[in-house]
């Protein structure tokens, strides 16, 4: 009797981790490869995309690869809806105004998680999926959310570069980044920290900077202004 809970929390953890894997992954992934990242035999894994499937949250081509399922986008639209609902408008006219596609990044178990992304409408835009995580070590959104934690909450591994990094950011109010979570990208993004809501960032991301940085960081915390205002903060 004593076996059965901890077989479900194991269970439980793992489909858990397989949508990580697949939100992290820049490409739809085989049942093997996700077996080999769980570290799993093909069959658990199977079995495990096969519950996934049946609720929507992955999906499975004509090739048999696996990607996460648009299930996923109902859930998500219930986190924070009141935030994302106050950040599309700013973001969408922020995005505009820097020709950059625009994102708002929350903190979530230690990682950053992009809630909302508005694409500039009348450039070209980099596409950047709402649920894409990424280690708040590394990008410009993350080190954002870098610059409002106290070091003790950072992570373990960060490295003394990185502090040094953080606290040059803060000094000037913006933290950048270039080719650190997608190949050629740059990024610049400003911090959203309002009360009752989870740790955030505001950024733009671009395959070139439109304006010098200072005036993208101006046009972000504007828009992180215009988000707060909304929100009555």
């Amino acid at each position: 009797m004593t076996t059965t809970p901890a077989a479900g929390s194991q269970t439980l953890s793992r489909g858990i981790r397989l949508l990580e894997i697949l939100a992290a992954g820049d490409r739809a992934l085989s049942i093997d490869e996700l077996a080999a990242a769980l570290g799993v035999h093909r069959s658990v894994a199977y079995r495990l995309l096969r519950t996934l499937e049946e609720h929507g949250l992955v999906a499975r081509g004509a090739s048999g690869l696996v990607s996460l399922g648009a299930g996923l986008a109902a859930l998500a639209s219930s986190v924070s809806r009141d935030l994302q609902a106050a950040a599309m408008p700013e973001l969408a006219e922020a995005a505009d105004d820097l020709g950059m596609t625009c994102l708002l990044v929350m903190l979530e178990s230690g990682e950053g998680i992009t809630v909302v992304s508005a694409p500039p409408r009348r450039t070209v835009a980099v596409s950047y999926n709402p649920g894409h995580r990424h280690p708040i070590t590394r990008g410009g959104p993350g080190k954002a959310m870098l610059m409002e934690l106290s070091d003790a909450a950072w992570p373990a591994d960060a490295s003394d570069a990185l502090r040094a990094e953080i606290a040059e950011s803060r000094v000037r109010g913006y933290a950048t980044s270039h080719d650190e979570v997608v190949p050629s990208l740059w990024s610049v993004a400003v911090p959203l920290a309002l009360p009752g809501q989870p740790l955030a960032s505001v950024a733009a991301i671009h395959v070139s900077l439109t304006r010098p940085e200072p005036e993208i960081a101006e046009r972000l915390r504007a828009a992180a202004a215009g988000i707060a205002r909304t929100l009555g903060a």
